[in-house]
C-alpha cells in the first residue's frame, strides 16, 4: 500500500483555497460597494457620484490582446502602447464631459512653442495637472499663484481697474489675479473694476481646495452627468 503524501494533500487544499479566493474576487471587486475599497483616494469635488468605470472604462480588446499589443511596442513591432485593462484617463476622457468651446485655457493651447518655458514649470497641457483625482479636493497646486508663469509680462491696454495690471506685476501680487479672472472663463458673473471689491483670497483658497465657488452659481456649459455621458457614448460607439 501507497502512503499518504501529507505534502501533496497541503497542495490541493493550498489550490482549492487559492481559488476560491480567486473566484470571491472576481465577483466582490467588480460590484459597485466596493468601489470605496478600490479607490486610490477620495473622489475630487463634484465627482462625489461618480461610479469608478465612469472614468476607468474597459479598454479594447481582450486580455491577449492587450498582452500581445503591449510585447508588440516593447520589441518595436507597434509605435504604442495599448491600454492594458482599462483606459488611460487622459486629457481626451475629461473632455468627454467637459468639454466647453469657450475655455479660456484649453489644453492643446500650451502645445504652442510660445509656452514651451511655461510648461516646464507647470504642465498646463494636462488637466490632471491642476486636477488630480482622488484628491478630495478641485485642484492640487499648492496655492494661487500659477498665472505668473504665463502672464509674467502682461500688458492691459485701456485697464479698467483702480490698481493697474502692471503695478500688481511689478509688486508679485499673482494671487490677485483669480481674485478677478476664472482660469476656465465658464462662470456668469461681473468682474470687479475696484481692487477692494475683488472675491477674498481666503475664498479663492477654499474654493480650490473644493469649498463654495466664489465666482457665480450660474455657467454657461455644464459637465455632463454619468448618465448623459453613457447615453452620449452609447449613442456614438458603433458595434
Amino acid at each position: 500500500m501507497f502512503k499518504k503524501n501529507p505534502l501533496r494533500k497541503r497542495q490541493r487544499i493550498g489550490s482549492l483555497i487559492g481559488i476560491a479566493i480567486g473566484i470571491i474576487i472576481y465577483i466582490v471587486l467588480p460590484l459597485k460597494q466596493s468601489e470605496e475599497y478600490l479607490s486610490l483616494g477620495p473622489m475630487n469635488t463634484g465627482h462625489e457620484g461618480l461610479s469608478c468605470n465612469a472614468c476607468h472604462t474597459d479598454a479594447k480588446g481582450n486580455l491577449l490582446q492587450q498582452l500581445q499589443s503591449n510585447i508588440s511596442y516593447t520589441f518595436g513591432a507597434r509605435k504604442t502602447m495599448a491600454d492594458f485593462g482599462t483606459e488611460n484617463v487622459d486629457n481626451k476622457k475629461c473632455m468627454e464631459c467637459h468639454d466647453r468651446p469657450n475655455d479660456r485655457h484649453p489644453t492643446h493651447r500650451f502645445l504652442e512653442p510660445r509656452f514651451k518655458e511655461a510648461i516646464t514649470n507647470i504642465n498646463a497641457t494636462e488637466c490632471e495637472t491642476c486636477h488630480r483625482e482622488h484628491n478630495e479636493t478641485r485642484v492640487v497646486l499648492a496655492d494661487a499663484t500659477f498665472c505668473v508663469n504665463c502672464h509674467y509680462d502682461l500688458e492691459v491696454k485701456n485697464d479698467p481697474i483702480d490698481v493697474p495690471h502692471d503695478t500688481l506685476i511689478a509688486n508679485k501680487e499673482w494671487s490677485t489675479c483669480l481674485q478677478c479672472h476664472d482660469f476656465h472663463g465658464n462662470h456668469i458673473y461681473k468682474v470687479a473694476e475696484k481692487i477692494k471689491d475683488t472675491i477674498p483670497l481666503n475664498q479663492i483658497h477654499a474654493y480650490l481646495k473644493g469649498g463654495i465657488d466664489p465666482f457665480s452659481d450660474k455657467k454657461k456649459h455644464l459637465p455632463l452627468s454619468e448618465e448623459e455621458w453613457l447615453k452620449m457614448k452609447k449613442k456614438y460607439t458603433t458595434k
